[in-house]
């Protein structure tokens, strides 16, 4: 039984392997956006260097992916594990455990030499299947967050350091879930969280020395 949970996991980190952006990028501009720009292979990034179209579909896939590994990992652990009164087998953890994995995908790809993207997208789109209250809240938070400040880096920290609370807020006060429950889902968040943080720490530099850069739409190449 354990094992597929273990198979699941390397299923969805395999999903958040296929980097988007690198295939776009070949496609539109015929280059590798790791060697442009930020050298993220993300949806910013491809924004900067290769244009809206092909980073709005950076964005859309990312996101999707994100989803569908997390979803697998929600119906495969709902299956499986049906009949098990676990914690540690429910199948919101099949979910976090899949988003952890899609978004170790993303950031260390093993299609393209382990140089992905920083998943915060990926991340919050993991959320849709856990809760998708705790998804649109953390929206919400970037967008009001970059309207603000114009800055992607500190809009995606911040959302990534709130998502345990919101994880919280929602399964203890909202839906009343026992303490146990509540913190296993914020003892899983917190890694997902971190690695978002983590892979921000050069933003976070630049932003202490005044030298991050502010996004802008770009619609041509």
């Amino acid at each position: 039984m354990i094992m597929t949970a273990i198979i699941t996991v390397i299923a969805a980190y395999l999903i958040g392997s296929v980097s988007f952006a690198v295939i776009f990028s070949a496609v539109f501009i015929k280059k590798d956006v790791r060697n442009l720009g930020s050298g993220n292979a993300g949806t910013t990034n491809m924004m900067r260097v290769a244009g809206f179209l092909p980073g709005a579909l950076t964005f859309i896939c990312d996101a999707l992916k994100g989803f569908v590994a997390c979803y697998i990992g929600k119906l495969i652990f709902e299956y499986a594990y049906a009949q098990t009164e676990s914690i540690w087998l429910h199948s919101s953890v099949g979910v976090y455990l899949c988003g952890l994995a899609c978004m170790l995908g993303h950031m260390y790809p093993i299609f393209f030499g382990f140089k992905g993207g920083k998943g915060v997208l990926v991340g919050v789109a993991s959320f849709l299947p856990i809760d998708p209250r705790v998804f649109f809240a953390l929206l919400i938070v970037f967008i009001v967050i970059f309207a603000i400040t114009k800055y992607v880096s500190i809009s995606s920290i911040l959302g990534a350091a709130l998502s345990p609370i919101a994880i919280c807020l929602m399964s203890i006060m909202v839906d009343g879930e026992k303490f146990g429950r509540s913190l296993l889902y914020l003892l899983l968040c917190l890694p997902m969280a971190a690695m978002v943080v983590y892979m921000h720490r050069s933003n976070m530099e630049r932003l202490m020395n005044g030298t991050e850069s502010k996004f802008t739409f770009k619609f041509n190449k």
